[in-house]
């Protein structure tokens, strides 16, 4: 098979490519900009373009199919020279439905502990030898790529995100792929550039569930009101099955998980790893792994990248990084942290990002999710909304949306630096949230530094 990628070093794009050409196919690409860690990794596996920019010479009839990812633009060169020829055009997820529609698909989606969830299912599953295809959205420790993808296996576990297919295709991309199991973790507004209002973006999980296969399996939380309903309206047809948080107790800031008079202590804590745990626990079930071996294997899961990772830590401070952006990951995570260290006060510092978080009218949805915090930063740097070409906002504003009197915003990346070095850590637990880097921070040296 001859395949073509129009965007090669995107971060889902660039490990299709590797695990494609892992499989035996040949693999060319193209991309006008290509960054770290994408572009080490296509080199290293021989896959990196010999020069960026589009080239529409390079797109002739017998290639197979073109892989067609969200950087390219409609008007790209290489795009238009594939649609003259006549060429079947995939998204990536399209592509991954294309390589594994004779497999058993799990997909794992939610607007919040997806990625993280599918994490623990994949490292179950390796910890019990059982070979499977996946893609999953982090570089997670144990895994050599994102994404996998074989003749052998006869399980494919996917992360499914509700964010868009391709430039030319709209589809949300876990709408691709018809889940045998699937589970849903909550849905909490996000992505308001691409689904504007919430009924908007509450119907992409109704038309989710309706993709799973007859006969198939909702594993969703029964704490979300709309995935009660999602389950309870497609209950003839498929398998609903609920969960919520897993019986664990707090032994000295660690999570012991009890079942059935064992206890498993547990790397990971927080109501929403725990809750995430017990997704997870009942989609291995599903695959026919038994209880007690899923708990053994999960004892030495220690969370995927950036979803509360641990940076550095002493006998009276710990430092964590988590993605949380959004106001419902936000608001799960600070709480995770002070429930889990309640003797010890939280300084937890988040940036606005994205483009819904930096939305003026969406930042209400930020309402007390920190207000857990004992001391609470908000930073933003203006210049991210010029580049997004969004309406300016002010820190008053963000202090207003937050509704709590004594946050602090910052928005130049120096003196927020400086106050965190300023910082008594005594213990104390700093909470780093962002899905940025602070304007260009190593949050990883900042935080060996003030340990």
């Amino acid at each position: 098979m001859r395949v073509h990628f129009i965007a090669i070093g995107g971060s889902a794009m660039h490990n299709l490519a590797i695990a494609l050409h892992q499989k035996g196919f040949q693999v060319s690409g193209s991309d006008d900009e290509i960054f770290e860690p994408s572009k080490s990794r296509l080199k290293q596996h021989g896959l990196l373009p010999a020069k960026e920019g589009w080239y529409p010479e390079a797109i002739c009839s017998d290639l197979d199919a073109i892989i067609l990812g969200m950087h390219a633009r409609k008007d790209n060169p290489e795009l238009l020279e594939a649609q003259k020829l006549g060429l079947k055009i995939y998204s990536y997820p399209e592509y991954l439905y294309e390589q594994t529609n004779n497999k058993q698909r799990v997909v794992i989606g939610g607007s919040h502990g997806k990625t993280t969830t599918t994490a623990m299912v994949m490292h179950v599953l390796k910890e019990l030898q059982m070979d499977f295809d996946y893609m999953v959205g982090a570089q997670l420790d144990g895994f050599d790529t994102m994404v996998k993808l074989t003749t052998e296996a006869t399980i494919a576990i996917f992360e499914g995100d509700e964010y868009l297919s391709s430039p030319i295709d709209l589809t949300p991309k876990f709408h691709w792929y018809k889940p045998h199991i699937a589970m849903l973790t909550g849905i909490a507004w996000d992505h308001m550039n691409v689904f504007p209002t919430w009924e908007n973006y509450i119907s992409q999980f109704d038309k989710f569930t309706e993709s799973i296969i007859d006969e198939g399996s909702l594993i969703y939380f029964d704490g979300d009101n709309e995935l009660c309903k999602l389950a309870t309206n497609h209950s003839s047809r498929i398998k609903a099955i609920p969960y919520n948080t897993i019986a664990n107790t707090n032994d000295e800031g660690q999570a012991i998980v009890e079942w059935e008079g064992k206890r498993y202590p547990m790397e990971i804590f927080g109501d929403h790893n725990m809750q995430n745990m017990n997704g997870a626990r009942l989609v291995c079930e599903q695959l026919g792994i038994e209880n007690h071996a899923f708990l053994q294997a999960m004892q030495s899961f220690k969370g995927a990248a950036k979803r509360l990772q641990l940076l550095a830590k002493n006998d009276d401070t710990s430092i964590y990084l988590d993605f949380a952006h959004s106001p419902s990951k936000l608001q799960a995570t600070t709480n995770a942290m002070k429930q889990q260290f309640k003797d010890r006060k939280l300084i937890a510092v988040m940036e606005l990002h994205t483009f819904s978080s930096l939305n003026k009218d969406f930042l209400p949805q930020y309402n007390k999710t920190m207000n857990e915090a004992d001391t609470a930063i908000v930073y933003f740097n203006p210049e991210v909304l010029e580049h997004k070409k969004l309406p300016a906002i002010t820190p008053d504003e963000v202090l207003a949306a937050f509704g709590r009197i004594d946050l602090l915003v910052m928005t130049d990346s120096e003196n927020l630096v400086k106050w965190i070095k300023q910082q008594d850590y005594a213990n104390s637990n700093l909470l780093i949230m962002t899905s940025g880097n602070f304007s260009g921070v190593d949050l990883k040296t900042l935080a060996t530094e003030l340990i």
